[in-house]
């Protein structure tokens, strides 16, 4: 299965297979033991940087990773056959639904995204912001990319 990203290379997460302590029953990635990734510039605009990304072994089907945007940077418009689930950790961010008002993120809050619905996130425009990042995929695939987010929709109002 892809990562939540789909765009992550197989080479990082072989690595990720080989800096995995594995027992019959449980696995820990020790931290620091994966390679950071750059957002690919067809998925995002800004500046991205991915850590962690983790994808589980069938029958399990999630998988995710810790997402950090620059100020301004944003994933491009894009769907989840499962929906997806944000964790705000770091910073102020923002998201937004296809024909819906931009809406501020913080620390702390969850974001639930169902499936199928057009949507982008990413940092504000002054501040980065963080988020742990978790999608199911449906017959290996977990996210469906779309056009990038322009300018002027960045800049659309946010939802108070």
């Amino acid at each position: 299965m892809k990562p939540f990203a789909a765009a992550l290379s197989l080479a990082l997460i072989a690595s990720a297979v080989s800096a995995q302590e594995k027992s019959p029953m449980i696995t820990v990635t020790s931290i620091g033991s994966q390679p950071s990734a750059q957002g690919p510039a067809d998925y995002f605009t800004g500046t991205v940087r991915v850590d962690s990304p983790f994808q589980v072994n069938a029958p399990a089907r999630v998988g995710g990773a810790t997402v950090t945007f620059e100020p301004g940077a944003r994933t491009a418009w894009h769907t989840h056959p499962l929906g997806q689930t944000l964790f705000v950790t770091a910073g102020s961010g923002l998201v937004q639904e296809w024909g819906g008002p931009a809406r501020r993120i913080n620390p702390g809050d969850v974001v639930w995204i169902p499936p199928g619905v057009k949507h982008w996130h990413g940092a504000a425009p002054t501040t980065a912001m963080t988020h742990i990042a978790i999608a199911e995929a449906l017959d290996g695939k977990a996210v469906d990319w779309m056009e990038k987010v322009s300018d002027e929709q960045y800049k659309t109002p946010v939802k108070p």
